[in-house]
């Protein structure tokens, strides 16, 4: 099934480029969070959720765009959970950095995950415990690796604002940074280019489960603060906990 999930995202790719390259219009407009939401957003979604019906007609859907209430989802136990456009602001930006992101919750897990780069075409897979980036028609298996003194990746879009995260970059000791949009940054420390993610602001469900799945089939572990994995069993706020993407 994993390689049909990466054709659906190429899809849903493919009509999130016919926006960004200008064939299809933008209209932006802005949720109640006042974050912003495009055609592009929206017709990813259209594209995912039709192909998942096709695909999975038993298994139901969250995604960003159209989630469902609470007394709906409340007792599943396996769903997809979906990120149509995950970096609206990069999109709108115009740097690349923007992804489509589609996750399998099974209890509470990310068993299967995909983050697929519209703009390069680059794709990260995970299912049975490995993980893999296929770029330029070649797919290797990717794996965390070490390195000294450890790269952080961190937010384009919050880290200029993120006082937790400044505090503690500060303490941490000899570093570099990269600084990157959306999902990638778990994709970072999933192929050994990162070696620690850490996040202190707000994040929803779909913006880490695909690449939560990537990055621990790759050998990283995602935690959150108090040392708990992170997870996505059915809850009634889709708001994460801070937590950390780290090989360590």
């Amino acid at each position: 099934m994993l390689e049909q999930i990466c054709q659906l995202a190429r899809d849903a790719g493919e009509a999130i480029m016919n926006v960004y390259n200008g064939e299809t219009p933008l209209n932006v407009s802005h949720k109640s969070d006042n974050s912003p939401v495009t055609a592009a957003d929206i017709a990813a979604h259209q594209v995912i959720v039709q192909g998942l019906a096709t695909l999975t007609p038993d298994i139901p859907v969250l995604s960003e765009e159209a989630p469902p209430e609470w007394a709906v989802r409340q007792h599943w136990q396996r769903y997809w959970l979906v990120d149509p456009l995950d970096g609206t602001k990069e999109f709108l930006n115009r740097n690349g950095e923007f992804t489509v992101n589609i996750a399998l919750i099974e209890k509470g897990m990310p068993v299967l995950g995909v983050v697929y780069v519209p703009a390069t075409a680059v794709m990260y897979s995970a299912a049975e415990g490995r993980a893999w980036k296929e770029e330029g028609g070649y797919k290797q298996q990717i794996r965390v690796c070490d390195a000294r003194p450890p790269r952080v990746v961190i937010s384009r879009s919050h880290a200029a604002v993120d006082e937790e995260l400044k505090e503690y970059l500060n303490q941490m000791g000899e570093h570099q940074t990269t600084a990157i949009g959306s999902s990638l940054k778990f994709c970072l420390v999933a192929e050994g280019k990162a070696q620690l993610y850490p996040r202190f602001g707000p994040t929803n469900v779909w913006d880490t489960a695909a690449g939560h799945a990537v990055a621990i089939a790759a050998g990283a572990h995602v935690h959150d603060w108090q040392g708990k994995e992170l997870d996505y069993a059915p809850r009634e706020s889709f708001l994460n906990p801070g937590f950390r993407v780290s090989i360590f």
